[in-house]
């Protein structure tokens, strides 16, 4: 079809800047070849032809010229599920002589050409009244291989059949369960906790981005990333810190820049309304940082101190009850 011959070509790259009045007119299209084609499938699959089904698929392969993005591939892709149900509608419509074509009695007629024995010659039209069981004989799956070779140029590969001709069907076993009976004695209301029991504590993050920004402000000029977040002697603190960091960023009070390849901090003063009116865009940006990250930074900028303090562990305390 015409989608092999797409694929060889580099027009049909992924382009987010795609002019969007084009993109519109795209998923317009797509929609109106994919509404027409999931109506002619509930009303119209018997009158519906074959050149017909051909026709729509070549217009969405004409469709599929344009397409760069991922919105207008999936609209494709929802069309030619459809085209596939239509076709397969199709031939399950087919007419094979004064009667439908029945899948069951074409699989029998297939296991009993396999299981024939090598020396005995099969007839050209499988017809044979004789019925006997081959259940015992494996299949020769060789023999037919060999006929089918002879109507199709395609390559043979193991995949190529959808799996065995004989399945036995597992019937799932029925475990009685047994009903648990519990004694009422044993029984435990758990305990009440109120209000009284819970340690009140001061918002940690607020805190700690706090001390962060003032530590900023502290410092004159642009600040390495690495070198502020990073405690030498603790991994946890040091993502953490990266973390409070990110509140900053986020609320325009200080900026992330890239010098000679260096990520650089420093204190920027926060945008107003006016600035987002006139055109000013948040951006966001997702940063791994393990510990193999932590480890490298510390060996490549020689951090020996942390910029920002070590904070004690922080501990939950609920009274100084044991509840169970």
């Amino acid at each position: 079809m015409a989608r092999d011959s797409l694929n060889s070509q580099n027009d049909n790259i992924y382009d987010p800047d795609q002019d969007p009045e084009e993109k519109r007119n795209l998923r317009r299209q797509y929609r109106s070849l994919y509404k027409s084609t999931t109506e002619d499938l509930q009303d119209h699959a018997k009158d519906l032809t074959a050149e017909q089904l051909v026709e729509k698929v070549k217009q969405s392969d004409s469709l599929f010229d344009r397409v760069k993005g991922t919105a207008e591939a999936t609209l494709d892709s929802n069309f030619l599920l459809a085209a596939t149900q239509m076709g397969a509608a199709k031939a399950r419509a087919m007419k094979a002589g004064a009667g439908a074509f029945d899948v069951d009695d074409f699989v029998s007629r297939l296991v009993t050409f396999m299981s024939r024995n090598q020396g005995v010659a099969v007839p050209e039209d499988l017809d044979s009244d004789n019925e006997q069981d081959y259940s015992g004989e494996p299949l020769d799956y060789a023999r037919i291989g060999r006929r089918t070779l002879a109507k199709s140029r395609r390559i043979p590969v193991m995949d190529f059949m959808l799996g065995p001709l004989s399945i036995e069907q597992k019937k799932r076993a029925v475990a009685k369960r047994a009903t648990l009976q519990k004694d009422e004695r044993e029984k435990k209301k758990p305990q009440e906790i109120t209000e009284s029991d819970i340690t009140r504590s001061e918002n940690e993050t607020t805190k700690n981005v706090a001390t962060l920004e003032r530590i900023l402000q502290q410092q004159v000029g642009k600040t390495n990333l690495f070198r502020l977040i990073i405690n030498p002697n603790d991994f946890g603190q040091s993502v953490e810190n990266l973390f409070y960091l990110s509140f900053l960023i986020r609320d325009g009070k200080c900026a992330l820049e890239f010098e000679h390849g260096q990520p650089v901090i420093y204190v920027s003063e926060q945008p107003s309304e006016e600035d987002y009116a006139a055109g000013l865009r948040k951006q966001q940006m997702v940063m791994e940082f393990d510990m193999a990250t932590w480890r490298r930074a510390i060996e490549v900028f020689d951090i020996q101190e942390a910029m920002v303090p070590q904070r004690p562990k922080s501990i939950m305390r609920i009274g100084g009850k044991w509840y169970g």
